[in-house]
C-alpha cells in the first residue's frame, strides 16, 4: 500500500480524498496556489506544497510542478480527483515516467475515450448502442456535413470529438443553421481542447441523461455499481443527480448495466469510470461516452451502495483487487445530490465571488455535505465557484427528496450569492417529485433565471446573531421562513461588541 499520495485538486474533492487516505493509514499531500494558502483542502492534508500562482494554468494544470512536488515531498502515488488534469493522458505518463502511481484508469485508455469519435466506433464494435450519427474526417467540407446531417434527419447535435461538458455542442434545426453552427462549434472546440474536429449526431429530444457507474481491476475483475440519474441540468452540466433512476425497470436496468460493462470490457477498464447514456422517452438508450475519472456526483452511488469508491481506487491502483463482487453489490434506498454553488441564478447564474462571512451547513441522519470551505474562505475568480455537495439518503424517493428540501432549507451562506434558491425551486416542482425529468427540464418549467424571493429582515437579523458567534442562540434556520427552533442563551444577555442601534 502507498505511504503518501499526492491529491493533484483543490476544493471538496481534496478534502474528501485525503479523508479517506487518512482513514486508510497513508498521508494526504495538498498543493495549493497563492490564493489556496489559507483553504480547507490545505488544512486539512497531512502535508503541503505551495505552487507559485493563481491560474489553473501556473498551479493545478502545472505537470511539471505537481510531478516536483510529488517527488520532492516523496509521494509514491497521485489521485487526480475530478476536473483539472483528472483526464489527462499526457499527465497519467508522467505520472509513470516519475515512478508515481496514477490513481485512474491508463494513458491509453484515458486518450482513447478522450476522443469521441474513437470512443463511439470502439464500443459500437463491441455491440454497445450508439445514436445515429457521423463522424466523418477532419478535412470534411460543408457539403459533406449537410449531406451527412440530411441523411441522419434534422435536427441533429454538433459535438466536438476532442472534449465533453457542452464545450463546441450545439443543436442544428435546419439545413439552413448548419454552417454558421459548424463555425461556431469548431471555434469553441478548438478553444477548449485545441482540436476543432466536430462529429454529428441525431439530436433525441427530451432524453434522460443516465450513467452507470463501473469498477475494474487489474486482475480482469469488472463490476457495475448500479446507475445514476444526471437529467437536471444546465448548459449540458448536471445540477442534481440521484439514485436510483426513476425511470428505469429491472429488465431496463439489467440491459443499461449490461451495455455499461461491455463497453468496460472493449476498452479493458481498470479502476473508476462511468459510462454515460441517453434514454429516449421511448425507453431506448444509446451511448453518450465513458468517463475516465471518478465522477463530481459518486457519492450518490457510495450512499446506496454503502461502498467507499475512493478507498477502492486507491486500492486497485496498489494492485489489490477489487473490494467487492457483483454477487455482493446491492442498492438500497434512495440518494440525492446537490451541487452549492457561488453563483446567481437571477443573472444567468454568473459566479459571485468573495469572503464567506458565515457558513452553516445542514447536519443529521442521512444528511452528508461534502465542503471545500468553511467560514472566512474566499472565492476568488481563478476556480470553479463549486462550494460543497450536498448528498442525502431515504428509504424511498419520497423520503430522500422530503430530507433534501429539508435540509436545502437549513444550508446558511452569508457572503457571496448562491444558487440554494435555485435548488429549492427546482424541488418544490410538481413533476420533479413524480420523477418525470429529461435534460431541458429546466427550461421547461421555466426554472432559469428565475428570481429568488428576498430573504426577509428577520432572517438576516437571525444570520447577524449567528455570524456574531452565540452559539446557543442558533440551532437550526429555515432560510425561506426565518423561523427559528431549539432556542438557547437568550444573545442579548452575551452579545460581545453587538448593538442594536
Amino acid at each position: 500500500m502507498f505511504r503518501k499520495v499526492l491529491i493533484a485538486n483543490r476544493g471538496e474533492i481534496a478534502v474528501r480524498i485525503a479523508q479517506t487516505l487518512q482513514e486508510m493509514g497513508i498521508q494526504a499531500l495538498a498543493v495549493h496556489s497563492d490564493v489556496d494558502r489559507d483553504a480547507l483542502h490545505v488544512a486539512c492534508a497531512d502535508e503541503c506544497c505551495a505552487i507559485p500562482g493563481d491560474s489553473p494554468a501556473d498551479t493545478y494544470l502545472n505537470i511539471p510542478a505537481l510531478i516536483a512536488a510529488a517527488r520532492d515531498h516523496g509521494a509514491d502515488a497521485v489521485h487526480p480527483g475530478y476536473g483539472f488534469l483528472s483526464e489527462n493522458a499526457e499527465f497519467a505518463r508522467a505520472c509513470e515516467t516519475a515512478g508515481l502511481v496514477f490513481i485512474g484508469p491508463s494513458a491509453e485508455v484515458i486518450e482513447r475515450m478522450g476522443d469521441k469519435v474513437v470512443a463511439r466506433e470502439t464500443v459500437a464494435a463491441a455491440g454497445v448502442p450508439i445514436v445515429p450519427g457521423w463522424s466523418g474526417t477532419a478535412d470534411a467540407g460543408p457539403e459533406v456535413l449537410a449531406g451527412a446531417a440530411a441523411e441522419i434527419g434534422y435536427p441533429v447535435l454538433l459535438k466536438a470529438a476532442a472534449g465533453g461538458g457542452g464545450k463546441g455542442m450545439r443543436i442544428v434545426p435546419t439545413p439552413a443553421a448548419l454552417a454558421e453552427a459548424v463555425a461556431a462549434a469548431q471555434r469553441e472546440a478548438a478553444k477548449a481542447f485545441g482540436d476543432a474536429r466536430v462529429f454529428l449526431e441525431k439530436y433525441i429530444a427530451r432524453p434522460r441523461h443516465v450513467e452507470v457507474q463501473i469498477f475494474g481491476d487489474s486482475r480482469g475483475n469488472l463490476v457495475h455499481l448500479f446507475e445514476r440519474e444526471c437529467s437536471i441540468q444546465r448548459r449540458h452540466q448536471k445540477v442534481i443527480e440521484e439514485s436510483p433512476s426513476p425511470a428505469l425497470d429491472p429488465a431496463l436496468r439489467a440491459a443499461l448495466t449490461d451495455a455499461a460493462l461491455c463497453a468496460g470490457r472493449a476498452i479493458g477498464y481498470v479502476n473508476a469510470g462511468t459510462v454515460e447514456f441517453i434514454l429516449d422517452p421511448a425507453g431506448s438508450f444509446y451511448f453518450l461516452e465513458v468517463n475516465t475519472r471518478l465522477q463530481v456526483e459518486h457519492p450518490v452511488t457510495e450512499l446506496v451502495t454503502r461502498h467507499d469508491l475512493v478507498r477502492a481506487q486507491v486500492q486497485v491502483a496498489a494492485g489489490e483487487p477489487l473490494p467487492f463482487c457483483q454477487a455482493e453489490l446491492r442498492s438500497e434506498g434512495h440518494a440525492f445530490e446537490c451541487r452549492i454553488y457561488a453563483e446567481d441564478s437571477a443573472r444567468q447564474f454568473l459566479p459571485a465571488t468573495g469572503t464567506l462571512a458565515h457558513y452553516q451547513a445542514p447536519a443529521g441522519v442521512h444528511i452528508r455535505v461534502d465542503s471545500g470551505v468553511q467560514a472566512g474562505s474566499t472565492i476568488s475568480v481563478h476556480y470553479d465557484p463549486l462550494l460543497a455537495k450536498l448528498i442525502v439518503w431515504g428509504r424511498d424517493r419520497a423520503e430522500a427528496l422530503a430530507r433534501l428540501r429539508w435540509a436545502l432549507a437549513r444550508y446558511l451562506v452569508l457572503g457571496v450569492t448562491t444558487n440554494i434558491e435555485f435548488l429549492q425551486q427546482v424541488c418544490a416542482e410538481p413533476a420533479f417529485a413524480a420523477g418525470d425529468l429529461h435534460t431541458h427540464f429546466l427550461e421547461e418549467h421555466d426554472l432559469l433565471g428565475r428570481a429568488a424571493p428576498a430573504l426577509p429582515d428577520a432572517a438576516l437579523l437571525i444570520a447577524a446573531l449567528a455570524a456574531e458567534g452565540e452559539r446557543g442562540f442558533l440551532r437550526n434556520v429555515d432560510s425561506r421562513s426565518a423561523e427559528v427552533m431549539e432556542l438557547g442563551a437568550s444573545p442579548w444577555s452575551a452579545g460581545r461588541g453587538w448593538r442594536n442601534t
